[in-house]
Formats: C-alpha cells, structure tokens, sequence
C-alpha cells in the first residue's frame, strides 16, 4: 500500500494475541533476558531461531550427496549513497531509462499523453494507467527480448490526472467526464515490449495490448460465485463483477497467468445506512466514496448504472433491485491470462476477501497442492495462506485454456491463516465452518458456510486466534529452498505499553521482513525475523540489524527474489530519520550467503550486514514498488509511484534543469548492466 492511498486504521478490534507480546514469551522462555537487551537481540536478529534455515534448504539429517560444485552467488556491486533529488539514481555501472509512463498509449483509440493534462477519459481507457505497482514479465516463446509486462495501476493522483485537479460543482457532484477518467486510471493492464537495439520499447496497437478498468467486466469464481452475498441488480445471478481497483501487489502461476490483488478498494464506496459486519471490519465509508462517484448517478449519459453502484445502500426490496452487494464482489485474487485478448478476468474468491498485497505462489512439486501466499495489509492485520485441493500436475504448466487450470487449482482448497507461536514455531489456522472459535463457537456457527467465512476472512481470522501483523505487505518465495518471506512495513498503532525491551518495536515506525519454512503438511512452520528496518544512528532497540548509513532503510514492502536467489525489497518509506537521508530505495540481499559456521542460515545481524546493498534510488516524493525481471535476469524492472518532479525525459537518472517542474508521471524504469551481464551479481 502506498502511504498516499489507503486511511492506515487500526480496524482490528479482536484480543489476539500481538506479534509483541509473542516475541516476548518467545525470548522469556529461553531465558535471555537474564542478559542484556544486546543478548536478546542476538538471540532473535542475529543467530536465527530455529535449525530450520540451512543454506541448502535441507534438513539436519540429510545424507551426504556428492554433486558437482556450483559456484557461490555473490553481489557484484558496491551499495550507493542515499540520494534526494529529481532523479533516479542507480549502482555504478548501471543504466536506467524510463518506460511506459502514465498515459502511454496502448493502441489506437488514445491521443498521445498530454502534458496539461487534458487527455480524455477514452484516452485513458486505452493508455497506461497512474501509479504503477505491482508487475510480472510474461515471456514470449521463453524470449529475454519480447514479452508481456502485466503491470496494476493502484491508485490516482487527481490533481495530476486533471489540468488543474478535480472539481465539483455548486451542489457537491462530480463532473462525469473527470470521474469516468479516474474510473479509467486505475486497475491493470497488460503491454507488449521489445528490446530493439538494447533498449525496452512498447510495441504500439500490439493486439495483446489491453487494460482493465473499475468497469470492465469480470467473472465471479470459487465459493462466493452464485451465492445470495454477489447478487446484483446488474449480475441478478452472482456470476460477473465489475471492475478491479487500488491493485497493489501481484502474484503469478506456474501455467502462465497473472494475479493482481484488490487492496484499498473499500474507499470507493459508501452505505449510509446501518453497515453490516463485514463492511464495518473492511473499512467501507458511511458518509461519501474517497472520489464522490457516486456523486454521479442519474447523469443522462450513465450507462447500467455505471455511477450509482457507488453507493451501496440498500434501497430496493432485494440485493437485485439495488446495489448493496456490490462492494462484496471487490477484494479478491483477480486472475488475468496475459497471452490470450478474448478472456475474461476472473476473480477468484477461494483465496479470501480482504485488502490483498500480493500473492506469490510456493514452488510447485508434482503430487502435490499448489500454495499462495497473501498478507492482509493494514495494521494489526494478518497473514494468509491458500492450498489447492488439486494436486500439482507437470502437463499443466502449458494447458490449452489457462483460465481453465486457474479454476482447477484455485476454485477449491483451503484458505488458512497464520498463528506465529512463541517458542518459534507457527500454525496455519483452517477457515472452514468446523473450525472452533476461541471464543467456544465454529466459524460455522458465526457465518454459515464457507462463502459467508470468505465474505468475512478478516472476522473469521480474528475469530480463531490468527495473530495480528505490523501491516503484512508483500510475499517472496526462495526459488530453490522454498523459504517464504514478508515484508512488515511498519505499525503506528502498536504502542509502547504493550512492549518490552526484548519485543519488537512499538511504535514500529521501521519495519522489518520475516521469514518461514513450511512443513510438508501445510499445517505449521519454523520462523525468524530475517531483517529489522532501522537508520543507522538509532538505538541498540531501534538498529537491531546492526545497519549502517549504506544500508539503512524502513518499511519495507515490494519485493521479490530473482530466479538466481537474490532477494530484492523496496520501500515506501514515510520514517523522518531516513525521509531526510534518502528518498525511497531499493535493496539486495543474499539469505543463502548469510551463514553461521555450521552452514545455518541467519539472520542480518551487525556482522554481515555489509552483504545487504543498496542498489537504487527514485525520485524525490516517489516510492518504489513493483519489480520484474527478464528470463535472463538482464532487464530489471521496477516502478516509480507518486514523484515529485520527474521524469524529465526518458533517462531516469535526469533531472529536470533547476527550477523546471514537469507533471509527474509514475512509470516503469528498465534497469540494464552497461557490459550487457546479469543485474546485481558478479
């Protein structure tokens, strides 16, 4: 989530247990209070927690097996300066250019992007869209140099979006042609590029070429589809949604589609009448929708209702004669089949239903069910876990109809949530109706059958104990050994009171990422907290990474590894200490290099922190977010979110002449190695 999009309310009202409060216990029962705050420290940021985290992935007792020798994976650039200027700043021996910026047209209906802004709203519909997020690289015929980047356009910045921002009029309505253009900026898209004489360009009018809007028509799949909780007075059946929004994170599958996750969506609509529970504990507004759209209804020009599903208070007999379902059919998993224009996207409510921030798949293994992996981003939220009921089969990595394996492994399965226990160990929590409550009841009870668990993921996962996270953002997944990642961006709502010297901080202004192994039953895991975010002059409680100036960071949120096994994190950073030292960067790291002597994987601690480098660096007022990589791992790509002042023209690191200013436009920057190599390593 952005820190520009998004209220950040504390709207967890249940008595579970606090990651705090876990750590806690955690380090009491080992005893290493009796020490020092240093040893505690140690204890949890310094030599991992459990045995679990071999550098190969194994287990203690695995028998020696001879194999050729690889050669060990290491950084090959040095960690850049922080940086605070117009421009983007990238590791010697790098270039980095602008691609794709807001308002890049995609085929032939969209003028070119206009720099006063007065592009229309059927421009927009057909030209990339604001504040890119999250992104995959989808390869065409396995090429390195063509390919699809289905990329989400999270949020509007509406005082770019328009010549002189938004307006209303003399009776608090909105302008239809403004609200259809905001309509028409967010949600995702899917665009050709190819790499012409080394560089990454769109390939114009591309038939692939396409976007996904808060209109576009999309299939309702999985437990709620058909159910009494979707039923509208434009799909009467609760087969079809319309529409995407606020698409932050992403995530992908082994058979070649995308997903992108609906995250702020609960701001676009309001009821003004008594909310039901499941509103209430998402955040749907009871005075207005964050853009007044459905200031809009009524105009002669709307067409079904395009503006009035807005607004979601009941108003007719049924859930047919109005719209007050409508919000039930955002806040899903939507998956997008990149390589074929004729589909449809499907949203895909076995994953749940809550603010998602992304969705990374666990490695596939024939014979077994595929997992996902999704956080719940707000403070004091939770982490998810999806595992299909189908049984991963080779033959479906290339289907015929990928939407088709889409419903085979994510319609049906089980939906879990993470309880992370305090002697280093976690549960993954079922959400099915026979599961009990800690309250003496079963989810059942509380809400009937799986759909209305689903409709309300949040309250069923506060009903069994799930432990609340310090806004659980982005998954990543080790390519080889399989160990999941999290970022936790950072939580203003923890306070002090419910801390102590040994737990994590609270305020958590910083942030940290944690990290898991699952068991080969899917039921419960082994963690540690791989990285505390922190600036490096700060206390013993707050730098307990040990980081220095080259290296420090908070919140933590996009990331991801490469398919070498380097794990790469973004971050959107709002932290005064660091605000004030660099704007938004991006950092490597290699977990499989951070041993002890036994051959364990630990954690960043203040003698290996110098193997966590700080590779790049937007904009003034950006955050970065977003990464994909070319098969090849040659091309990175990352997007710059909200600038200030930027881009200038069409190298990144530009800025404008002093006292030039340019309507900012969030785009995509390719970053490349200057000898043509392999980004990041040696």
């Amino acid at each position: 989530m952005s820190r520009d999009t998004g209220d950040n309310l504390d709207r967890n009202l249940s008595a579970n247990l606090p990651m705090a409060s876990v750590m806690d216990a955690y380090l009491s029962r080992r005893t290493v209070m009796r020490g020092s705050l240093g040893a505690a420290i140690a204890m949890i940021a310094g030599t991992g927690l459990t045995g679990c985290f071999d550098s190969g992935g194994g287990s203690d007792d695995d028998d020696p097996v001879t194999e050729p020798e690889v050669p060990k994976l290491k950084l090959g650039f040095t960690s850049i300066a922080g940086s605070r200027t117009d421009a983007c700043v990238v590791a010697a021996g790098y270039s980095a250019y602008v691609l794709a910026p807001w308002g890049t047209p995609l085929n032939s209906q969209a003028n070119p992007w206009k720099s006063d802004g007065s592009n229309t709203s059927t421009d927009q519909a057909n030209a990339m869209g604001m504040h890119h997020d999250g992104m995959h690289f989808f390869p065409i015929n396995g090429s390195s140099e063509d390919g699809l980047l289905a990329i989400n356009f999270e949020y509007i910045d509406a005082q770019a979006l328009h010549p002189a921002g938004p307006t209303t009029d003399a009776g608090g309505k909105r302008p239809v042609e403004e609200a259809r253009k905001e309509i028409n900026a967010h949600g995702a898209g899917v665009v050709r590029l190819k790499k012409v004489s080394g560089r990454w360009q769109v390939v114009d009018n591309d038939p692939l070429n396409r976007r996904f809007t808060t209109v576009s028509l999309m299939d309702i799949a999985g437990p709620l589809r058909g159910t009494d909780h979707v039923k509208t007075k434009f799909s009467p059946g609760g087969t079809q949604a319309r529409g995407t929004n606020n698409n932050c994170g992403n995530g992908y599958t082994p058979w070649g589609t995308y997903l992108t996750c609906e995250e702020n969506w609960p701001g676009i609509f309001v009821n003004k009448a008594a909310r039901p529970a499941d509103q209430v504990r998402i955040g749907v507004s009871s005075t207005s929708g964050q853009y007044k759209w459905e200031t809009c209804a009524g105009d002669a020009t709307e067409v079904d209702d395009e503006f009035a599903r807005f607004d979601i208070t009941p108003t007719g007999a049924s859930a047919t004669d109005d719209f007050r379902n409508e919000a039930s059919t955002y806040g899903y998993i939507v998956e997008i089949d990149p390589y074929d224009a004729s589909t449809r996207a499907v949203k895909r409510t076995a994953l749940g239903r809550f603010r998602h921030e992304g969705c990374c798949p666990g490695l596939p293994v024939v014979g077994k069910p595929l997992v996902w992996y999704t956080g719940d981003d707000s403070n004091n939220e939770y982490l998810y876990k999806f595992v299909s009921t189908a049984l991963w089969e080779a033959a479906d990595a290339t289907p015929a109809d990928r939407l088709a394996t889409g419903a085979k492994y994510m319609d049906q399965g089980k939906l879990y949530v993470a309880r992370f226990n305090a002697d280093g160990t976690g549960n993954w929590l079922l959400l099915d109706v026979a599961t009990a409550t800690t309250g003496g009841s079963t989810l059942g009870a509380l809400y009937g059958d799986l759909a209305g668990i689903i409709l309300n993921t949040r309250g069923a996962a506060d009903a069994v104990g799930a432990t609340p996270m310090d806004r659980p953002e982005w998954t990543a997944v080790h390519p080889t050994n399989g160990d999941v990642y999290l970022t936790l961006t950072n939580n203003s709502a923890r306070t002090a009171d419910k801390v102590d010297a040994a737990n994590p901080r609270g305020p958590n202004r910083h942030g940290h990422i944690i990290r898991w192994h699952d068991s080969d039953d899917q039921l419960s895991f082994d963690w540690d907290i791989f990285v505390f975010g922190a600036n490096a002059a700060g206390t013993a409680d707050i730098n307990r990474s040990g980081l220095t100036e080259l290296n420090q960071f908070a919140s933590p949120d996009g990331m991801s590894f490469d398919s070498r096994g380097v794990l790469w994190f973004e971050t959107d950073n709002g932290e005064s200490t660091l605000t004030s030292y660099t704007n938004d960067q991006l950092l490597a790291v290699i977990p499989t290099d951070l041993v002890d002597a036994s051959g364990k994987q630990i954690p960043v601690n203040a003698q290996n922190q110098v193997d966590l480098r700080r590779f790049f660096v937007g904009p003034n007022g950006c955050e970065v977010t977003g990464i994909a990589f070319s098969p090849d791992n040659k091309s990175m790509f990352v997007n710059i979110q909200h600038p200030g002042n930027w881009p200038y023209n069409d190298v990144a690191t530009d800025a404008a002449p002093a006292g030039a200013t340019v309507r900012p436009r969030a785009s995509t920057v390719v970053i490349q190695r200057n000898d043509g190599g392999e980004i990041g390593t040696a």
